[in-house]
């Protein structure tokens, strides 16, 4: 597409109205988390099992409920995102909860505009990079913002997941797995509170795993491993089945749903 601070601004103008209608839902059951519960999954709390004082920078953080349960986790945490009314709310709980973590509203390339520090941690998760056009960038400012020998840690969904359209309840594949051009996509509601009226008008980009891989090798990090999970803790795409384990998988597992890669930069 021409002009990339067209979708920019399109897609912030939906996640401020997402907010709101997020916080409301019993999708991220705003109150639990408020009286104590964590809002992390399984794999990033494997995957990061002691972040106890060491400084962590979440990218694309929403509304902080991650950033801040890594906050109660003891890192020293700051939380990057797109929204003004994220970043606003996000701040209010972190006041609330008597927290010390920073929030900076920004687009996520730009982030080393606004943050200077070196980090332990760079952090990001589900539902994270299909907002940005182009991944180099990207992988060149996480390795800017990490310490030398810091850890980047990224759990997102899979991208065959994302070479469907699920507009119309059932998944039907449309999507080029290295597509290049911009998906626009308009409708009612949100992935949090499918009965929404709010209407959502978004913009985003496919990006297969070679893509993710080149970006953060190029930018000078060192993949200690991808691993790709035929289940997600989110039943966030229609048709899925809750496990015993209380993760949700499509019917027949023939696909991944999702994916986690640890790095260093070295």
């Amino acid at each position: 597409m021409k002009d990339l601070n067209d979708a920019f601004s399109t897609n912030k103008a939906t996640w401020n109205k997402k907010v709101k209608a997020h916080a409301n839902s019993d999708f991220y059951k705003l109150d639990a988390f408020i009286n104590g519960e964590n809002s992390l999954n399984a794999y990033e709390l494997k995957a990061l099992p002691d972040v106890k004082g060491k400084s962590l920078l979440h990218l694309q953080c929403h509304f902080g409920q991650d950033t801040l349960s890594w906050s109660r986790l003891g890192a020293k945490c700051t939380g990057v995102d797109l929204s003004d009314e994220g970043v606003k709310l996000a701040q209010q709980l972190n006041n609330q909860l008597k927290l010390d973590a920073n929030f900076i509203c920004c687009n996520v390339l730009d982030t080393s505009q606004h943050v200077k520090e070196q980090f332990d941690i760079v952090f990001t998760s589900y539902g994270v990079i299909g907002w940005l056009p182009d991944l180099k960038p990207w992988g060149k400012m996480i390795a800017e913002r990490l310490k030398e020998g810091g850890t980047f840690y990224m759990v997102e969904f899979h991208p065959i997941v994302w070479m469907f359209d699920y507009l119309d309840g059932q998944p039907k594949m449309k999507y080029g797995y290295m597509q290049d051009e911009a998906i626009y996509e308009e409708y009612e509601g949100t992935y949090a509170d499918t009965d929404s009226k709010m209407i959502s008008k978004e913009y985003g980009w496919n990006h297969g795993l070679s893509e993710v891989i080149n970006a953060l090798t190029e930018a000078g990090l060192r993949i200690d491993y991808l691993n790709e999970y035929d289940e997600s803790p989110y039943n966030v795409l229609p048709n899925l089945e809750k496990t015993k384990s209380e993760m949700y998988v499509t019917k027949d597992k023939l696909y991944p749903l999702i994916f986690e890669i640890k790095a260093r930069k070295v």
